[in-house]
């Protein structure tokens, strides 16, 4: 016999909860119509590596502790001289999480990390591209658990994109906010 896996409790819900919501509220005729969450992507990027490579690689471990998978080096398309950037040089560190980690870095992200936000008031409503996606950034690392504050070089902010099957921004707001999206009262 063998053990089925659990599925993650944000998973779960959208499955149960906002799936059968959405329909109501924008009626849509079909489930498949309904938008859903395709992949989150995770991007750091890390100016100082072109003085110091071991920032990157700093950068790039506790990019992997945060999202539980291990993150792929970006580096620069072209040469700035005013910056001493050569193409090629490591620049960023990124993780793009689908399936099941999607949902339990979500879940993470929501429920215990935006939390320890000082002053934490919601997240903007205005940071969405026009075709559903959303991007909010994050001042520091430390914000969640898996970093050991003791252990933190220097605090780098971070990128993360919710990438989206909705066709407006409206649906996009609509289903994050159904899945657990804090977003500012204005």
């Amino acid at each position: 016999m063998s053990a089925t896996k659990a599925q993650p409790r944000v998973k779960e819900a959208y499955h149960k909860l906002v799936v059968p919501s959405l329909m109501k509220e924008r009626n849509y005729t079909s489930v498949m119509a309904v938008p859903r969450l395709t992949k989150i992507v995770v991007n750091m990027g890390i100016g100082e590596a072109t003085q110091n490579i071991k920032l990157l690689d700093a950068a790039m471990e506790e990019l992997g502790r945060i999202t539980g998978q291990r993150p792929a080096t970006r580096r620069a398309k072209k040469s700035i001289a005013a910056f001493r950037l050569r193409e090629g040089m490591p620049i960023a560190a990124t993780v793009t999480l689908r399936g099941d980690r999607m949902y339990e870095f979500l879940d993470r992200l929501f429920n215990v990390a935006l939390p320890r936000v000082r002053d934490f008031r919601g997240v903007p409503t205005n940071a969405f591209d026009g075709r559903g996606n959303y991007t909010l950034g994050l001042k520091d690392q430390i914000l969640f658990p898996e970093i050991d504050y003791a252990k933190v070089d220097k605090l780098r902010g971070m990128n993360v994109t919710f990438v989206t099957t909705a066709r407006t921004d409206e649906e996009s707001k609509a289903l994050l906010a159904h899945l657990g999206m804090p977003f500012r009262n204005q």
